[in-house]
């Protein structure tokens, strides 16, 4: 085959073009530290890289949401500290207004410290973050959740959605809780509740009701006791409330003062002398009123009622009875709640964990695909390097090479 001069020149800018080309890319995985530049460089590892980079931002993006969550669960979780200590003063004035030595003015000013706690309630339930967003009002977190209607009561204006967030791969965690689950809510297990009608008329009043048999077919029904004397001897009767029509719960039974009675797995312990007409109701906690601002704003209207006669007595205690037990199973609401933010909290701190764990392992696995090895790298440097000189030495030997030299010659 006939060599010419033009391809001996053509292969030798060739080869030195390749050389050169070598060389810089081996120049810039030194520049930049990495292995893999262009797919084309290791399609599989890059492939892979990629695969590793999308999770690693998925998992940062969880990280973020981690953090949200956090910081919202850290003020509901203040917050609620702030109820419960509110509930307990509470309490604590509802003994105190049931001392016997107590004058009207006494329960008056009682009064007028419930109302402080009830408005610090209230601006308990409308906290928001700082920026416009509260915390209990569901999806509806741009206006305040709770409102005074015109009638005076507490309404509440948001929602029962829970806002979730995706604080990993398989869980949604909600970051609050609705307003209507915290300040109007009891627990299932909440106990039941005694009250005394405003009609009654006598001195009757009453203990805290417990439960001695759950299992009753009766327990969990709405029951009254009503007291009457047709007969010329005070009698009770138990009626089921829950039935269509309420139906009655075995015979009138004489009433003895201070005696239990005992009725659908309950217990309660009636003492005085009832009316002909009164009665007393025993509800499931569920059924006898939940919402902590209407219950409170209850009792401060009782409290600053005048006490003058017995069955004004009557009437208070038994009101500072149910008022105490309402207020206890809102605060065993309140602390449930609290509790579940806690755990929540918790469990966030085991996924950041989990994810800072993931994080690492990404970063090496990537590590590992894309990052240079440096020694190999300066070898193959070297190498490309003394390619290019001897590419370069033999173009240059290779150009003299002329007929015309020795014919001069």
């Amino acid at each position: 085959m006939r060599v010419s001069s033009s391809m001996l020149y053509q292969q030798g800018l060739a080869s030195m073009n390749n050389q050169q080309s070598s060389l810089l890319h081996v120049q810039q995985q030194l520049g930049s530290g990495r292995r893999v530049l262009t797919p084309s460089d290791d399609p599989v590892a890059a492939t892979r890289a990629l695969q590793v980079t999308q999770a690693s931002a998925v998992n940062d993006q969880y990280a973020t949401s981690r953090k949200q969550a956090n910081i919202n669960l850290s003020m509901e979780s203040s917050t609620l500290t702030s109820v419960v200590t509110t509930i307990q003063n509470i309490q604590t004035l509802v003994v105190q207004a049931g001392g016997g030595s107590m004058s009207d003015a006494d329960r008056a000013s009682i009064a007028t410290s419930l109302q402080d706690s009830y408005n610090q309630l209230l601006g308990l339930a409308n906290t928001n973050d700082g920026n416009g967003v509260y915390l209990f009002a569901g999806y509806q977190s741009a206006t305040p959740p709770f409102a005074t209607n015109a009638g005076g009561a507490v309404q509440y204006n948001g929602d029962t959605s829970q806002q979730l967030l995706q604080v990993d791969v398989a869980r949604q965690m909600p970051a609050g809780d609705d307003g209507r689950s915290v300040f109007q809510s009891v627990q299932s297990t909440a106990t039941y509740v005694a009250s005394a009608p405003a009609g009654n008329t006598g001195a009757a009043t009453y203990s805290a009701v417990t439960v001695t048999d759950p299992t009753n077919p009766l327990y969990g029904h709405n029951l009254s006791i009503n007291f009457s004397n047709a007969s010329g001897t005070m009698q009770y009767q138990v009626m089921d409330q829950s039935a269509v029509p309420p139906a009655a719960v075995g015979a009138p039974v004489n009433y003895v003062d201070g005696t239990g009675i005992q009725v659908g797995g309950l217990s309660i312990t009636v003492s005085g002398t009832p009316q002909n007409g009164d009665s007393i109701n025993l509800q499931p906690a569920q059924q006898a009123g939940t919402d902590i601002f209407a219950n409170l704003q209850n009792l401060i209207t009782v409290l600053k009622k005048p006490v003058v006669t017995d069955a004004d007595r009557a009437s208070l205690a038994n009101a500072l009875s149910t008022a105490n037990r309402k207020m206890s199973n809102s605060l065993d609401n309140v602390s449930t709640v609290q509790s579940s933010v806690g755990s929540r909290m918790q469990e966030l701190d085991a996924l950041d964990t989990i994810g800072t764990n993931r994080g690492l392992n990404y970063t090496q696995t990537l590590s590992g695909l894309q990052d240079l090895d440096y020694a190999s790298a300066i070898t193959q440097y070297y190498q490309q390097q003394t390619a290019l000189q001897a590419a370069q030495q033999s173009f240059m030997q290779i150009q003299g090479m002329n007929l015309f030299k020795y014919l001069q010659g």
